[in-house]
């Protein structure tokens, strides 16, 4: 009994931590078109906003691995329900710009250390055969917060200072996630008392042997330094290799930017509606829940290697296919903020327009950028692109000369208006229109994209990071793969439209699918199979091998 209780109590703390995650990635969205009007925003002031969550995550993973190694798993995730709590509150009281800044920051910080604390508590706290699917269940969790998000975004469009209610909710599921936690015990594993635990049935062995081996070997913790990471000791510059590959080519495959034009591809298959986009994030944030659970299903059976490896090479096909079919039928590219902030800049806002400026620039309460929402990312998830892209649709509403979109009330209402108002030139008269099959391969490329990530590299990367580390180094060693993450993740959204201009869209989206092919290579040659092997199994099968 005690044992079914501490998997479902893991269950639902790895499922809340991932749901607070992604709500608090997507929420910013909806919340910004009634922000820059309330406090009479800027573009430079909407992108310190938005970046103030990244910083907080990024400050998060570059001290949390202290925390998580020193005070213990379960006691970081509470610390950073209690921070979540005070930023959460922050942000539904506060009346001035820093007052939102702080409340981003704090929020930012939160949910970074509860990502890192929550995959390596729950990773420690079950039997192996069922840590693929818990830890997954993270993930899974972030692809439904962002859903959430998506319809509470829409929900509170509308209403009076209604972003105040977007950032408070958070608070419900934060207080469930401290109360789960509560009543699960302070360690999972005491590395010295392994065969007890074993024998409480907290950790079930898998079979006889196993035990026999716990039991000749008994499992040592050991002490390393936060530079042992770079070392030859216990093999742990392999382990490094292992996790900075996987955490860097999940971000160097692409993924944030192919959702940024998630909107833009339906558009293209003749969604012209101002319910595109809409259907562009909900419709793609429901195909990332259905892959997530498929790799939640197979996690454990297939393993890791298989699922990372099969992602990879359909991501790196997919990208591909949107790279050659681009080439033949080019797609409208929406400037980011810093050109569109330019007065003279108003022109180069599509290179080929789709509709008349005003209707096509606000087409939705959601910004179309956050395509399937990020990520997808597991913990390191690739919003950041996605949620700077937000700047181009609202940064729009200061260049088009259409007072009624930027009443405030009934701000979607009159995006619908003007849509309907004004429709665009009709289908024929697109750039597009006469490669409508070449759009279909895209858009069908583009959902297969979004699946593979989510089977693979979305979940897989975390699953694998909390399980290649001793115990003793295991935060910080997760801490410092996550701020490579962050950073590569800011850093690709910050050139992605540069090198677009220098390149070429289909080129860019070409050299990702090279750096797809990379990766299948990279998981081939380092990339251990972990799947049904305790912590302790893995720890000594990566000491013993070179």
């Amino acid at each position: 009994g005690r044992a079914l209780l501490v998997l479902l109590l893991s269950a639902t703390v790895s499922l809340l931590g991932g749901l607070i995650f992604g709500y608090e990635l997507g929420i910013i969205s909806g919340a910004l078109l009634q922000l820059q009007i309330d406090f009479h925003l800027n573009c430079f002031k909407q992108e310190v906003l938005v970046s103030a969550l990244l910083i907080g995550a990024l400050l998060a993973s570059l001290v949390g691995g202290i925390l998580i190694d020193r005070h213990g798993r379960r006691r970081a995730i509470l610390v950073s329900n209690l921070v979540l709590l005070v930023g959460s509150l922050i942000l539904t009281l506060t009346r001035s710009l820093i007052g939102l800044v702080i409340g981003r920051m704090t929020v930012g910080f939160a949910i970074s250390v509860s990502s890192m604390a929550c995959c390596i508590y729950v990773s420690e706290m079950v039997a192996a055969h069922q840590r693929g699917l818990l830890v997954s269940l993270y993930e899974a969790g972030i692809t439904v917060g962002i859903l959430l998000s998506y319809a509470l975004n829409y929900v509170f469009a509308d209403v009076d200072e209604g972003w105040r209610y977007m950032f408070g909710l958070a608070i419900a599921p934060t207080a469930m996630q401290f109360l789960s936690i509560l009543f699960l015990p302070v360690n999972p594993v005491k590395l010295s008392s392994w065969d007890s635990d074993c024998q409480k049935g907290l950790i079930q062995l898998q079979d006889a042997e196993d035990k026999a081996a716990a039991k000749q070997e008994p499992y040592k913790e050991k002490h390393y330094s936060f530079l042992d990471l770079f070392r030859t000791r216990d093999n742990m510059r392999r382990r490094t290799l292992v996790g900075l590959g996987l955490v860097l080519f999940q971000q160097f495959t692409g993924q944030p930017n192919v959702l940024g034009y998630a909107s833009k591809i339906f558009h293209s298959v003749g969604f012209q509606s101002n319910s595109s986009a809409i259907l562009a994030s909900v419709g793609l944030g429901a195909i990332k829940v259905v892959a997530t659970l498929i790799a939640m299903a197979f996690a454990d059976k297939a393993g890791r290697r298989v699922l990372l490896m099969a992602g990879c090479v359909v991501m790196a096909i997919s990208v591909t296919t949107i790279g050659l079919t681009s080439r033949v039928a080019p797609l409208a590219m929406a400037r980011d903020c810093k050109a569109a902030a330019d007065p003279n800049a108003s022109h180069s806002l599509t290179q080929h327009a789709l509709m008349p400026i005003s209707s096509q620039l606000a087409v939705s309460p959601i910004p179309p950028a956050l395509g399937g929402g990020k990520s997808q990312a597991g913990p390191g998830f690739a919003a950041t692109r996605s949620l700077t892209k937000v700047f181009a649709s609202t940064q729009s509403r200061e260049i088009v000369p259409s007072s009624s979109l930027t009443q405030k009330r009934g701000l979607v209402g009159q995006a619908k208006e003007e849509t309907m108002g004004s429709p665009g030139p009709p289908l024929g008269g697109a750039p597009w229109a006469k490669h409508m099959v070449l759009n279909w391969i895209t858009l069908l490329s583009m959902m297969a994209f979004v699946s593979a990530f989510s089977i693979g590299f979305g979940p897989m990367t975390w699953l694998v990071l909390s399980e290649i580390y001793p115990a003793g180094i295991r935060g910080r060693a997760f801490a410092f793969c996550n701020s490579f993450n962050w950073a590569a993740n800011l850093l690709i959204s910050l050139s992605f439209l540069d090198l677009i201009d220098a390149i070429g869209f289909s080129w860019m989206f070409l050299l990702y699918g090279l750096v797809g092919v990379m990766a299948v290579i990279f998981i081939y040659l380092f990339v251990p199979e972990t799947k049904g092997q305790s912590l302790e199994e893995i720890d000594q099968q990566f000491s013993r091998k070179r």
